[in-house]
């Protein structure tokens, strides 16, 4: 369906981001070549960072926070003996170690980076102070004072020593960690400072980068409104890993129009596995994919309804 504002299109589509653009970009890049009303992205990464972006149109935006909840995986390559202020590749050099970490202190070091931690993001960040981005406050020669936030670290390890300088490492973590801060607060824990030299976002929640499309695949002859609307997936594809519960179509019209419903009546058809007071379930309906719910006392209660 077309109008002035643009077609309305729902689901996601998966892009292995280049090099030197930004995730802003990109977002209107496919606004634009999909002539699309909505579109959302779910985790922004850095202009030097590639891999994998999910783009949201339409009701999968409504999605994004349950994406931006999952577990992530990254590769990137640390690069020790220099600190930079944007803790990666573009910054300027503010200081430098003759330190060279070994193998053994590296994987002793890595111990302290497990479990729930707490980070400084870094200084080069869209964190609000008082009102401006982080960056913004960068840029113009201010230095403001971020607080320390928790993050979730499942795995954090070290798969290559590439030579003396550099090392890959492997992360697997939840919501709102900072490659960046754990790079250079790795480096110092090793006794020497250090920036990330390459990122890399391998998987986001269900989706993996081998099943993202190039830029360039995407944007194609760049004219507007002719990109093929078969790369677009659908909007439940980003919860597929979320309990499905069956309705019946009563059920589900009920749900649609914020009622909820008892317990009692749909008991044969939860899993065991669903942790009753708080567990959140993908309602289904002959295949099509209703929204979310969960059940609060004793009653299943609509969360987000499509």
């Amino acid at each position: 369906m077309r109008n002035r504002r643009g077609q309305i299109i729902d689901g996601w589509l998966l892009i292995d981001k280049p090099l030197e653009k930004t995730s802003a970009f990109i977002v209107n890049k496919v606004k634009y070549v999909f002539d699309a009303r909505k579109v959302g992205h779910s985790g922004t990464l850095d202009p030097l960072a590639t891999g994998l972006l999910p783009i949201a149109f339409g009701k999968a935006t409504k999605t994004i926070p349950y994406i931006m909840d999952k577990k992530k995986v990254y590769h990137f390559t640390l690069t020790f003996g220099e600190s930079r202020t944007t803790d990666d590749a573009e910054g300027e050099v503010i200081a430098r170690s003759d330190v060279r970490p070994s193998d053994a202190d590296i994987e002793q070091a890595l111990i302290q980076f497990q479990g729930e931690i707490m980070q400084i993001p870094p200084i080069f960040s869209a964190i609000k102070v008082g009102g401006k981005r982080s960056y913004d406050l960068a840029r113009q020669g201010e230095l403001p004072q971020l607080k320390q936030r928790p993050a979730r670290i499942d795995s954090f390890r070290m798969i290559e020593r590439l030579d003396q300088d550099r090392a890959k490492f492997e992360v697997i973590s939840g919501k709102g960690v900072y490659m960046r801060s754990l790079a250079r607060d790795l480096a110092v824990a090793c006794q020497s400072v250090g920036y990330i030299s390459e990122l890399r976002r391998l998987k986001v929640g269900p989706f993996d980068v081998t099943d993202a499309f190039s830029l360039d695949k995407i944007v194609g002859n760049d004219k507007k409104g002719e990109a093929s609307l078969d790369l677009i997936l659908p909007v439940e594809t980003a919860l597929d890993d979320i309990p499905a519960l069956a309705l019946t179509s009563e059920e589900a019209t009920d749900l649609r129009f914020g009622r909820s419903l008892g317990i009692d009546q749909l008991k044969d058809r939860i899993s065991l596995e669903v942790e009753l007071p708080d567990g959140v379930l993908r309602a289904m309906n002959g295949g099509h994919f209703i929204g979310l719910c969960r059940f609060e006392e004793e009653r299943l209660r609509p969360i987000r309804v499509f």
